[in-house]
């Protein structure tokens, strides 16, 4: 695990050093765009003051509602512990998050498929054409920490963990009940199971299930309530944000525009990454992945498909979809071990495009990330 979560750190590493290079060469400060980038602005308002911010924007009147409390109450523990100011406190909680994230992304795959592909997951992982963002102020890093880890539990039957785990995720963002749902369909499969073969069904089966959804539907409940609306007022306060569930409406639209208009380099990159995500969940179902695993990222996936708003955001609400990288970690694998030449060639390719369009995402792009 060491070597793979070295590599890891390696990567990202690097990443943040091409980062500061380019923006130096444009006179801004690396630390200040890692920091305090779009969202994570919003994150670092809630946890110096709470939920007190509207804004109108050209969406019209906002809300810091629409953001879910975890990664807001680890930064305000962090900057109360320490002397260290908002953004740097939100960069420690995201580093440490995506350190442990690592961690448990090599368990998984060291428990399916070995130690090898194990650590050629985490590298893909923090290799991703959108990984700049597990260097910054944001909630990914701390969703797949969650994610790994709930899932790792799952594959080793410590149910109450995983529930348990996933409750917690459930308050780290609004896409995070894709485990709580992985959590209900495990324990749904193993009941089933145990009674075609006449076993009996523990509690510890109910209990992870009933406990995974908690943390997920106590906030959006709590918010629904302070907006006048128990049930309605959470998705009314996203829909405000642009963003709702539509069954892909919003997208087919958006991609009709892009096909026929075009428009700049972040649009086709995003099209293309969410394309490449569909191909790696066929190829993931082909090889007959454990049931966890399908159902997390289908339901991300899902999500991602589904889902209108910012566009450009959706190859970032991939990042904890992780699973989907087993078949190409496999590959890279059988790669290295036939002609590492040609492994090392692939790596290193990866490697400048996340880079160089991490840095483009930052510096240049000026859209939301």
């Amino acid at each position: 695990m060491g070597g793979a979560v070295g590599l890891f750190l390696s990567a990202r590493l690097f990443g943040v050093a091409v980062l500061a290079l380019a923006s130096w060469r444009t006179g801004r400060n690396p630390l200040a765009l890692l920091g305090r980038s779009w969202d994570s602005l919003w994150y670092l308002g809630i946890a110096a003051h709470g939920y007190v911010r509207t804004e109108h924007t050209h969406l019209g009147w906002v809300s810091d509602m629409a953001f879910f409390p975890l990664y807001p109450a680890l930064v305000r523990a962090v900057t109360a512990l320490s002397p260290l100011s908002g953004g740097a406190a939100g960069l420690v909680v995201s580093w440490t998050a995506a350190a442990v994230a690592a961690c448990g992304i090599y368990a998984v795959g060291a428990r399916l498929h070995g130690r090898a592909v194990g650590t050629a997951l985490v590298l893909l992982w923090g290799l991703l054409p959108h990984s700049v963002v597990l260097s910054m102020a944001y909630t990914e890093p701390v969703l797949s920490a969650f994610a790994a880890w709930t899932l790792y539990a799952l594959l080793t039957g410590r149910l109450l963990w995983a529930g348990a785990l996933a409750a917690l995720a459930g308050l780290s963002r609004p896409n995070a009940f894709a485990l709580a749902a992985t959590v209900v369909a495990a324990a749904l499969w193993e009941t089933g199971r145990c009674i075609r073969e006449r076993r009996r069904v523990t509690h510890r089966l109910w209990t992870a299930a009933a406990i995974a959804p908690t943390g997920w539907v106590a906030y959006v409940l709590w918010v629904g309530r302070h907006e006048g609306s128990v049930l309605r007022g959470y998705f009314d306060l996203q829909r405000r944000w642009g963003s709702r569930f539509d069954f892909g409406e919003g997208a087919w639209q958006f991609v009709r525009h892009l096909l026929l208009q075009g428009d700049r380099l972040v649009f086709p990159m995003s099209l293309v990454i969410v394309a490449a995500g569909v191909v790696l969940y066929a190829l993931l179902l082909a090889d007959r992945a454990p049931l966890p695993l399908l159902v997390y990222t289908g339901v991300l996936l899902l999500v991602v498909l589904g889902g209108s708003g910012f566009f450009e955001c959706k190859p970032r609400f991939l990042i904890p979809a992780f699973p989907l990288l087993i078949p190409l970690a496999r590959a890279l694998v059988r790669t290295a071990r036939a002609r590492p030449w040609h492994a090392t060639v692939v790596v290193g390719a990866l490697a400048g495009l996340s880079y160089c369009y991490g840095a483009y995402l930052l510096v240049l792009a000026n859209m939301p990330l």
